[in-house]
């Protein structure tokens, strides 16, 4: 059990983590952080953390363990500003979405590689945000990628391991450069494809009438266009050359399918589409969501 917890970022992912470890009995006191009163409120009279601070030093001291849950540019600034509160044997996690900007923030934020610090990323999330979108069943089900390094201790590795187990999820081992690639292609370009199209139909001067069509495939496409533009900003610029690369590569995808409907090679399209459905239906059957 974790005696005491410090959320630095009461919104759905940190609210969620700390709602699904109280669902398990396993964490006494939480400690909640961040910059809104009004959300740190919030967090309160819902139970999810039991006192707040606005101040990450004071949240840390005497934790347990420590989970920060802010949008990466955040990141190096209040591992600065907790540097010297931390208890030496405090365990540190995270639910950053590029592990390489993480950890390069760690080690200039304390010359070093912590071995109490486990990189981890929750691969969960809704398109709403602030402490009112967590519920405790958040993780239950879904994967969590922790990225250790050489220096990480094993026994905090377990123990991070166990929590996130505890909260539901399966969790799963991989090196940071290889996390940062696979949710390049995985969740960072899906995000931008779909911020990307309704900015583009909401620029076009006929823009009221196209949403006003709109129907449920558009609806289910775009859901993830009402995410945090803050924290999707922050994930574009942290992990710059593998978003970057996929961005090209799909790019010339789209190209290529321009050029197929130009020349009217409906045969190809047929290729093209019964493809990308046998895929998906394969993700779905191997356990993935809808």
């Amino acid at each position: 059990m974790i005696a005491r917890l410090a959320i630095i970022g009461v919104g759905l992912i940190g609210g969620s983590f700390a709602r699904a470890l109280r669902a398990a009995g396993a964490v006494g006191e939480v400690i909640g952080c961040g910059r809104s009163v009004a959300n740190l409120e919030r967090a309160l009279d819902l139970g999810v953390v039991d006192r707040f601070t606005t101040d990450p030093a004071e949240a840390v001291a005497g934790a347990d363990l420590v989970f920060l849950a802010v949008p990466l540019g955040s990141t190096r600034g209040i591992l600065e500003a907790v540097r010297g509160a931390l208890d030496e044997r405090a365990i540190v996690t995270d639910g950053g979405s590029v592990k390489g900007s993480v950890v390069a923030d760690v080690r200039a934020a304390f010359g070093r590689m912590p071995p109490n610090f486990v990189p981890g990323h929750p691969i969960a999330g809704t398109e709403h945000s602030g402490v009112e979108a967590s519920f405790p069943e958040l993780y239950r089900h879904r994967r969590v990628i922790l990225t250790p390094l050489a220096e990480t201790d094993p026994q905090a590795l377990a123990l991070v391991q166990r929590l996130w187990e505890m909260c539901g999820a399966e969790v799963s081992l991989m090196e940071v450069d290889h996390h940062d690639e696979i949710l390049a292609a995985t969740s960072h370009l899906p995000h931008l494809l779909a911020f990307g199209l309704v900015d583009a139909l909401a620029r076009m001067r006929e823009n009221d009438e196209i949403f006003r069509y709109a129907a449920g495939g558009f609806r289910d496409f775009t859901r993830i266009a009402s995410s945090s533009p803050v924290m999707w900003r922050d994930i574009c610029l942290a992990n710059a050359p593998a978003v970057g690369a996929m961005l090209q590569r799909f790019a010339s995808e789209l190209n290529e399918l321009a050029d197929t409907i130009h020349d009217g090679d409906g045969e190809r399209l047929w290729e093209i589409f019964s493809r990308a459905k046998a895929a998906r239906d394969r993700f779905l059957a191997d356990g993935g969501r809808d």
